[in-house]
């Protein structure tokens, strides 16, 4: 029979050279890969995405020899197969948002020749791995460093922690294999492994989120909370006309506005304490400690009951609700007995309304908790320079400094002492 187009003589592989061109080079593309890895590693280390991992590997010959054949059986080829991932490098990092922070960092180091990201085209109903998967052009003073390398590319994948695990075992159960006799009940088990995978994946996300607010939140709420205390105390010490005009009673001006509680999205505990942060932050402090009451309504474990009465007796002690503070702060410590923190915040209230010997007290009880406070014992210091005792305010003051030796306030402080004890 006439044959009706041209056929091309296969590409027979030559085994032998390819393993004497391979064995040429694998010296030097090992050092590559060492220098590769801790170029990445340094690149990383000034970033503020810090990857759980990065790893790098050198393609091994068996390796390499199988990707050639595949590559010759899956197109008619006119030129010899170009292996472009035989260096590899693996960014892992634990959260999915970390993923396009990781390309971005690469992006602006190297130069990417290709991008492929594995398992975007997949179905709900297909399983696969996900990953990024970059060509980077191999910098050419690491080649000049370490010698030709016979290849002018590396693979650069970037992963989450579960990406890699779930590629690593299909690695081994499908592509590594000869044959795959998977029926529909083994292809369901795996598509739900990796469904689970994936699920995690998204969930650690959003808690992670989440966390990233809470805490932006609590930073905030801190940050009020911190200024009204020194605008309460330090004025007093360094003052006299101040404090001849404070009256001891904690019956003092009024804080901000009330605003009504804002309708509920959700119901959560966790929701209920985001919108109580983000209304104190607000300085919606009769909105926020609405939601604070109705996370206590939930009867909660003791230790989110300490929590809160500890977040509710702050948003008290921001409207100026001094006895309210002080009863939220004592509960706080009657859940938690360890919660330094709410002895702290008691003892502060104390000293607003010029209880000193009351804060003097508090101040101690959170130094027995955690010694280890240059703001407490700063603040007892206080408390004892109102109760006439400098001796005792001058050895807090030292303590505080030594824990924290730049505090501008508490070294303002030592002078005072100093010019009071004629030192």
């Amino acid at each position: 029979m006439p044959e009706t187009e041209t056929m091309r003589e296969p590409i027979l592989p030559d085994q032998t050279g390819l393993r004497r061109i391979y064995d040429q080079y694998a010296e030097v593309r090992s050092a590559a890969v060492r220098e590769l890895r801790t170029r990445i590693e340094d690149i990383f280390s000034g970033s503020a995405l810090r990857p759980v991992m990065v790893k790098a590997r050198l393609k091994d010959f068996p390796s390499f020899f199988k990707k050639y054949i595949r590559m010759l059986k899956a197109g008619d080829l006119v030129f010899r197969p170009v292996i472009t991932d035989l260096v590899g490098v693996r960014v892992i990092c634990p959260f999915i948002e970390d993923l396009d922070a990781a390309e971005e960092t690469v992006r602006r180091h190297f130069e990417v020749l290709e991008c492929e990201r594995k398992g975007s085209g997949y179905s709900f109903k297909e399983f696969g791995y996900e990953s990024t998967h970059l060509l980077i052009r191999i910098p050419a003073d690491i080649t000049e460093k370490t010698g030709p390398l016979d290849c002018e590319s590396a693979e650069l994948q970037i992963r989450t922690i579960l990406q890699d695990a779930w590629a690593e075992v299909e690695h081994e159960l499908v592509y590594k294999a000869e044959f795959t006799p998977f029926d529909d009940a083994l292809k369901r088990k795996l598509a739900a492994v990796n469904a689970s995978l994936s699920l995690a994946d998204t969930i650690f996300q959003e808690i992670c989120s989440y966390q990233r607010r809470l805490n932006g939140e609590l930073e905030k709420r801190r940050e009020s909370f911190f200024r009204k205390i020194e605008e309460s105390t330090d004025a007093l010490l360094f003052s006299e006309e101040q404090k001849e005009k404070t009256e001891k009673t904690d019956t003092l001006p009024p804080g901000p506005p009330a605003f009504a509680e804002t309708p509920l999205v959700s119901k959560s505990m966790d929701d209920l304490l985001l919108n109580a942060l983000f209304a104190h932050n607000k300085g919606r402090f009769d909105e926020a400690s609405g939601f604070y009451s109705r996370i206590l309504e939930m009867s909660p474990g003791s230790d989110i009951c300490a929590l809160v009465y500890k977040h509710r007796g702050m948003a008290y002690f921001a409207r100026s609700m001094y006895t309210e503070a002080i009863e939220d702060f004592t509960r706080a410590l009657e859940m938690d007995g360890a919660s330094y923190k709410a002895a702290y915040y008691r003892g502060v209230v104390r000293s607003v309304i010029l209880q000193y010997a009351g804060a003097v007290d508090d101040f101690t009880l959170s130094l027995r908790i955690n010694p280890y406070q240059p703001f407490c014992l700063f603040r007892r210091g206080q408390a004892y320079y109102h109760l006439g005792d400098y001796p005792a305010a001058l050895a807090d003051a030292e303590a505080s400094l030594a824990l924290e030796p730049e505090s501008v306030q508490t070294k303002k402080f030592r002078e005072l002492l100093h010019e009071k004890l004629k030192m």
